[in-house]
């Protein structure tokens, strides 16, 4: 019987899926111990953090050395907590820099391993899937095509579904949305979507911001910022001039549902526009070292999770030296103009949705949790 169990999840999405995990399996034994790594909904839902997700929410090649000295020490302080606690499984959800070589660990101490949100090998590094074979139990995979990748590998692998389908809660119709943030009904919606850590914001926000303005200057539209969970609406307005932008915190879903067009940071806020296909443009900016080693690394054409689902390219991906706001500008523009153009996106994008599966991914990873041992 399982009893205890640590969970890793490093990043806001993990925190987010993982949550549902933890509630999942305390609905079936309340007397469960769940501990590890999370954030603020993982620890409401009755989960034990010995470190915050925000601790170690950094991304790209030049953050990761600047913080190995933490890195190691948690990596350490985890070890350990194997050693003394002795969970009967440890749950890795996503995370792969880190988790990867944390399953390690727990196999050398004969510790089941459950990871839950593949790394996406098949865009990087697919020759880690041939180690995972010796040292995760079982992968747990939110896209379909995954499934027959790990099983050509001989890795135990199983669909879900993907956890975005049982938390896309909105709260307003389109009426009392635009009411309830003062916006003009009478005026198109365009929504930003700058991304959940600071450095993601800092690269991408000023151009998409710049963006916005150009096309507000040329016609009339509401202007909307969603801000992430992990952030905050002061830190935009302390960064920025946001002199006719809404901020709006903690509705970021219906922002998605109600913009008639999206700038949104590569990332799982692609899939969840795609939800409510809303019409969008993907961007991405980073270092120029971290985007190089990127080019170097990276095995896919497309960078959007949206039209990797797809299969296809169904909305514009402006990355790097092409995210600039003068063709943020271009196709925000194109997409406002042209209503054919945005039907048929939305058309494209309602068919994404059908292709993560359906709802329930955390009951269904919360039984083979309890069954893995």
């Amino acid at each position: 019987m399982v009893k205890r169990v640590m969970m890793i999840a490093g990043e806001a999405s993990g925190d987010l899926h993982g949550a549902g995990v933890v509630r999942e399996l305390k609905r079936r034994r309340k007397d469960i111990e769940v501990f590890g790594i999370g954030g603020e909904n993982m620890r409401r839902a009755g989960m034990e953090l010995v470190y915050h997700v925000n601790e170690l929410s950094f991304m790209g090649f030049l953050e990761v050395l600047k913080h190995l000295p933490l890195i190691r020490s948690v990596h350490r302080t985890l070890s350990m907590l194997l050693k003394f606690k002795r969970p009967d499984v440890v749950v890795l959800i996503d995370y792969p820099g880190f988790n990867l070589r944390f399953a390690r660990t727990a196999k050398r101490q004969n510790i089941r391993v459950v990871y839950y949100i593949s790394p996406q090998v098949w865009a990087w590094h697919r020759s880690r899937i041939k180690k995972m074979k010796g040292t995760v139990d079982i992968m747990l995979v939110i896209f379909p095509f995954e499934e027959e990748l790990y099983a050509k590998e001989g890795v135990d692998a199983e669909f879900v579904g993907h956890p975005l389908l049982e938390v896309m809660e909105t709260h307003f119709d389109r009426k009392n949305f635009f009411r309830r943030y003062g916006l003009d009904p009478n005026k198109p919606l365009l929504a930003l979507l700058p991304g959940s850590r600071t450095q993601e914001v800092v690269h991408i926000f000023p151009e998409m911001l710049n963006a916005a303005r150009r096309i507000a200057a040329e016609q009339g539209i509401n202007i909307v910022v969603g801000v992430a969970p992990t952030l905050t609406p002061k830190y935009f307005s302390d960064m920025y001039d946001l002199d006719g932008v809404q901020l709006i915190a903690g509705a970021t879903y219906d922002v998605m549902k109600h913009a008639d067009v999206a700038v949104v940071t590569s990332g799982t806020a692609t899939l969840e526009t795609a939800c409510f296909a809303t019409p969008m443009i993907v961007v991405y900016r980073t270092s120029w070292l971290t985007y190089l080693l990127g080019r170097l690394l990276v095995r896919v054409n497309k960078i959007g999770l949206v039209n990797i689902v797809a299969g296809k390219q169904i909305v514009p991906e402006l990355i790097q030296h092409r995210a600039t706001a003068q063709r943020i500008a271009a196709e925000v523009r194109r997409l406002l103009g042209d209503d054919g153009d945005r039907e048929a996106m939305r058309n494209e994008l309602s068919q994404v949705k059908h292709r993560l599966g359906s709802s329930g991914a955390s009951k269904r990873v919360a039984e083979h949790i309890l069954q893995v041992v």
